[in-house]
């Protein structure tokens, strides 16, 4: 192992015994680390040589490659984590990033559905599929998504013990380790129960049957692979097909879009803002805070398009 490779594992490391970081921001934080390193690799150099304006040439070499701003933005954010750990661990004697001011983030609303989407994709999951398990395993992932507005990392680790007996309540652990719990649906707590009894009793010798035999058997969505629970991508891939039953765009259904939904609605339905943080497993208020401005642009829109003196023609100049 090279000396960047092993004070690159030393900093994940540490990050997730001291801070806690999240499986997929240490996989961010390697990716991006390792890119650094290969850059200074290519130029003889190594993490020990990082200077200001080492850093702030990375970060031009980034934009020219056509890296977003959201990615620079990370990058760097990657690099100062990096760079205060190697001062704190004694490893050089400055912080060469302290200073350095990145690109910033293009602060976007994020996307999300309307009420009547959100309806057409529920009313048509009970019908993609081309098994009764299959079906009733997409209406239960739909359901408990947008019942309850998990991530969908969080959705695919669920583990099946915690889901037994018709609970009113799960308990989601989710970035960090970080343990939060979430309400139930009527229609979410019965999509459950029926995908259940699917998965309980598949007919031996089944492919479902196998998978909860197998290593799948402790999660609620078994499926085959080292992980034994259905991936990321797959869920993705599934609201994409089931999006183009409902009618819908696929390219604006994606499991975060659903979360989106979710917290928009109980706003617009009055949710109190600690509320939706709470059940969001956000730590800061200020992430939740944006869907104030989704519900105020969305507001807008409907004035400026329904208002009779909104209308270009019967405004005065």
């Amino acid at each position: 192992m090279s000396r960047d490779s092993a004070a690159i594992s030393a900093f994940l490391d540490a990050q997730a015994a001291e801070a806690g970081a999240a499986r997929n921001t240490l996989l961010a934080y390697g990716r991006d680390l390792n890119d650094l390193a290969g850059w200074l690799a290519r130029q003889s150099l190594s993490l020990a040589d990082l200077t200001r304006e080492r850093i702030e040439e990375y970060l031009t070499f980034c934009e020219a490659q056509g890296l977003s701003r959201a990615t620079r933005a990370r990058r760097l954010s990657a690099i100062r984590q990096f760079t205060r750990f190697a001062l704190e661990e004694g490893w050089r004697p400055d912080d060469p990033a302290i200073r350095i001011s990145g690109p910033g983030r293009t602060h976007r609303l994020p996307r999300s559905l309307s009420q009547s989407e959100i309806a057409l994709l529920l009313q048509a999951a009970p019908r993609f599929g081309r098994t009764q398990a299959d079906r009733a395993r997409s209406t239960c992932l739909v359901e408990l998504l947008y019942s309850t507005g998990m991530r969908v990392s969080e959705l695919v680790e669920l583990p099946v013990a915690g889901c037994r007996g018709d609970p009113e309540l799960l308990l989601i652990r989710g970035k960090g380790g970080r343990e939060r719990l979430v309400p139930l649906t009527g229609p979410a707590r019965r999509a459950l129960t029926a995908w259940l009894a699917h998965r309980d009793h598949a007919p031996e010798g089944s492919a479902l049957a196998k998978l909860v035999a197998g290593r799948g058997g402790r999660w609620l969505f078994p499926a085959p692979g080292k992980a034994g629970h259905m991936s990321r991508q797959a869920i993705s891939r599934l609201l994409e097909r089931l999006s183009l039953m409902a009618g819908l765009d696929p390219a604006r259904v994606t499991p975060h879009v659903i979360r989106h939904a979710f917290a928009t609605h109980l706003l617009e339905g009055g949710a109190d803002l600690r509320v939706i943080q709470t059940l969001l497993g956000h730590a800061d208020l200020g992430t939740t805070e944006i869907y104030t401005h989704v519900v105020t642009a969305r507001m807008r829109e409907l004035v400026l398009k329904h208002h009779p003196l909104a209308a270009p023609k019967n405004r005065k100049t």
